[in-house]
This record gives C-alpha cells, structure tokens and sequence, in this order.
C-alpha cells in the first residue's frame, strides 16, 4: 500500500523537526521520516548544548533565522512546560587586530558588531581588559582583544528542542515514520515518490533535510558540494567553579589568524563541576556511515593542551566525557535551502556547515511558508545553490 500526504520531510533532526512542527501547525498533511529514531547522536543535532545568538558573524542574512528561533523556543517553552533556551549571554572574542577569522568570515567579531547594530540587538563592545574583569573565567588575555557581547544570547538544549518539536507535531496531526531509511526520490506528474526500506510514499512535495545524508540521497550536485567532517565535544572536570558566576556566558574565542585557532565553550551546568569545550577541523573528510564515533583519549588530551590549558580557570585535564558528531559543510559554510534543480517539488534544506542549529526552529517556520506555496517571509536568495556553481 502507498501511502499518501501533501508534505513529506526527509530526516527529522535539527531542520526536519522544525519543519515538521511548523508544517503541522499549517495545517498541512505530512509526513515525518527518519532512518533512526530522533533525538540520537548519529547526526549534527546532539550534545548536550549549542550556543545561540541572534547577531551572527555569518552575516546579517542569517539574523532572521535566529531572532525568529528565539521566539519560537520561547512559545515552545509556554506550549510543553520544557526548558530550552538559557539566555546566559555570548561573548565571542578575538585579537584586537581583526586579523582572525571564523567559519571563512574574516573579521568575525567585527562582524558580528555589524549584524548587531543595523538589527538593533541589545550588545556591548568590549576588551580584553573588561572581559577579564567582568569574565574571570578567561585566563591569559592579552588585554587588546575586542569583543561582542549579547546578554540575551546563551544556549539551547538540542535534544529537547527536537523532541518537543516532534511531540507537538504529532500532536497537531503530523505523522512520524522513524527506523524507515530513504532509498531515493522521483518526481513526476503524480507527485515526489518516496522509496522506503518500508515501502513507498507519494507527496505533493517534499522537503529534505538529512543533513550528513543528503549528498548519498540525492547525488549530484550535492556530492560535489557537501563534505562531511567529524567533529568533537569534550567535558573537563573543574577543580575550583568560583570564576564561574550566574552571569557566565557561552563563548567563542579566537586567540589566533587560522579558521582552527580558537575554542568555543559553555560554562558548567547548574549543579556539575565539568565545562564543555570545542574547536573545529576541516582537514578531515568523512561520511555519515563510516565516521569514527569513538573519540580516542589522545585527541582529548591534545585538545586540553593546546587550547584548554592556561585559558579557562579550573579546568583540569581530567576527561569527564567526549562525543563525535558530524558537520555538513558547503565550500563557502553557508547554508543551502533552495528547490532541487531537477525536481521542483523537492526543497532541499541546510548543510548546516557548523552553525546551524541556532538558527533551526525559524528555518523550520520559513519552510513551512515555501511549502504553503506563498513563499517565505524571510529572504532565502542568498541560500540558493547557484551562488556555488
């Protein structure tokens, strides 16, 4: 038997959530498929935390996304009783001489600055002499160092964000479709056929956001376009908690000139002595099947010493926990939501190219407007894949 609906959404992580949600409060008839069973740290959209700000380095197309997200999270919150947004603040911080850059945007603090003001987000220009008196948690800081601080930035919970989103999909009609992996698509006058490992889907339209997985669905372009990289999460026992305050922010400091050169944390959890830190890397390619995700102690010891030590106040070598997850990155790190070129109905979403998920939920909502056929509020021109053909 082929099953039927108006909207399916191919991968229910970050993106396929949001959408979903968003669709079902529409109204629409959809579908929901993933080959796993969402939240699971197979993907992009696990561990514990993500950093959220709505004055982005990225550029100032992406403030929509974000100050939309912010919202939603915060109706979400009203909705399930669920926690999901801690507005701790966002620093990000690099050298004084705007020489560093991040995610291939020179001048990411600088940047950053920029978004903040034509949107008229509540921030402050900092240096390192006020960061470490305000922040006592930085250690070693030049004191030239200049630096954007959000007060109503902060992080998101990713797994409950997920999960909330699909319980009120459901909730409102929308059905879910998990351990069914997609073997691939086809448009025709009929509609967009879906074929399953459990048989056969046939939508007016569909979205796709398999992140990792969406170079193997769907092939060319996107085998040209997207690489997948491992990445890793480390959680170091802390010593003494007493630089970390109430008003401890997240953070993203870029201490050098290289994309690499520089960690990003989160301060501890309430009532735990550990703080979770990482970087990126971008040498390393991989895909979603065969990634190691496994994390070898020595890659976590190599990341205390070269970039954790002498920076964070009580932060000891002693590993508590480390995760890998997967980043799906384009040439230029930005991220793609446009109509697949041979197949119109299909739209497919992200590559998230590692800063996706703040921007997530209000993605979802500009999806679900495409897909209502009235287009979305927000400009997705500058997502379109012809930019990097």
């Amino acid at each position: 038997m082929v099953e039927k609906c108006e909207v399916a959404v191919l991968g229910l992580g970050a993106m396929g959530s949001a959408a979903l949600y968003q669709l079902a409060r529409r109204g629409a008839s959809v579908i929901g498929l993933d080959r796993f069973a969402p939240p699971h740290t197979f993907g992009s959209s696990h561990g514990e935390t993500r950093i959220t700000r709505q004055a982005v380095g990225e550029g100032s197309d992406y403030v929509p996304f974000v100050t939309a997200s912010h919202r939603i999270w915060r109706e979400l919150e009203a909705e399930t009783g669920e926690a999901l947004l801690n507005a701790c603040g966002a620093l990000v911080m690099a050298p004084g001489n705007g020489v560093s850059s991040h995610h291939g945007k020179p001048d990411f603090v600088g940047r950053s600055i920029a978004a903040a003001r034509a949107a008229g987000i509540v921030h402050e220009v900092l240096d390192g002499t006020v960061v470490a008196r305000r922040f006592p948690q930085f250690l070693n800081l030049a004191g030239d160092e200049k630096a954007y601080y959000e007060p109503c930035g902060g992080y998101v919970f990713p797994e409950r964000c997920v999960s909330a989103q699909l319980r009120r999909a459901r909730e409102l009609g929308a059905e879910t479709r998990t351990g069914y992996e997609v073997l691939g698509l086809r448009q025709d006058a009929a509609g967009v056929h879906i074929e399953t490992t459990h048989g056969s889907i046939v939508a007016d339209r569909a979205v796709v956001t398999a992140g990792a997985w969406t170079a193997p669905l769907l092939g060319r372009p996107f085998d040209r376009l997207l690489t997948v990289r491992r990445q890793l999460l480390h959680w170091y026992a802390l010593d003494d908690t007493s630089a970390y305050g109430p008003e401890s922010p997240v953070f993203i400091w870029m201490y050098g000139t290289g994309d690499t050169d520089y960690l990003y944390g989160f301060p501890p959890m309430p009532g735990y002595a550990t703080i979770k830190v990482a970087t990126e890397q971008y040498d390393t390619v991989t895909t979603a099947d065969a990634v190691d995700r496994t994390v070898d102690p020595r890659e976590s010891d190599r990341m205390y010493r070269l970039r954790v030590k002498d920076r964070l106040a009580g932060a000891t070598p002693n590993l508590v926990q480390a995760v890998a997850c997967v980043y799906t990155v384009t040439p230029d790190r930005g991220f793609i939501i446009d109509r697949h070129p041979e197949m119109e109905r299909v739209l497919v979403v992200s590559a998230c190219s590692g800063h996706g998920f703040k921007h997530s939920a209000g993605i979802g909502e500009a999806v679900a407007e495409e897909m209502a056929g009235g287009g979305s509020r927000i400009d997705l021109a500058p997502f379109a894949l012809a930019r990097l053909h």
